[in-house]
């Protein structure tokens, strides 16, 4: 039997770290996904207020198996 995969794109933010930012969003998608077998970070970029980082965001592209 072969496996198909289905992949989906979120953001995930964290005022602390991009890391925290990826953890975020990878553990958002597994409350209403099974199946999550990996994880790619497309986009890093954040927010910047008065000279001073105030917002990791990550745009995290999630595989995961269908049924």
């Amino acid at each position: 039997m072969s496996k198909v995969y289905k992949k989906i794109e979120v953001v995930g933010t964290s005022a602390e770290s991009i890391s925290d930012a990826v953890d975020a969003a990878v553990r958002k998608a597994a409350e209403s996904l099974h199946g999550l077998c990996w994880f790619e970070v497309a986009e890093i970029r954040g927010r910047v207020e008065e000279g001073v980082i105030t917002e990791y965001q990550a745009a995290v592209r999630i595989g995961f198996r269908l049924d």
